[in-house]
């Protein structure tokens, strides 16, 4: 499995996202830090979830950054994120 079927899928299976956009934007960053042969190193990230209804931009990103802890200590380097509650 890509890491970024793997971020696609347990976003989606923790969170139940209403949008959810997973991009890896590797190739924007050849020879930069972090940068590997075959990308899957920096992903953006949007999703809208109720899950985040009531919190701050900052819990937010924790849960996201949790459920992903595995793909961050691996082989992904940098990860923009959008996390937002329908409406917003």
């Amino acid at each position: 499995m890509s890491i970024k079927d793997a971020i696609t899928s347990k976003l989606t299976q923790a969170l139940s996202p209403v949008e959810l956009t997973v991009i890896d934007e590797s190739d924007h960053h050849r020879g930069h830090g972090g940068w590997r042969e075959g990308g899957e190193t920096h992903f953006n990230v949007k999703v809208v979830s109720d899950a985040f209804a009531g919190k701050s931009r900052v819990e937010r990103h924790r849960m996201v950054n949790a459920l992903l802890a595995d793909e961050l200590a691996g082989r992904v380097h940098a990860l923009a994120l959008s996390a937002k509650a329908p409406g917003e």
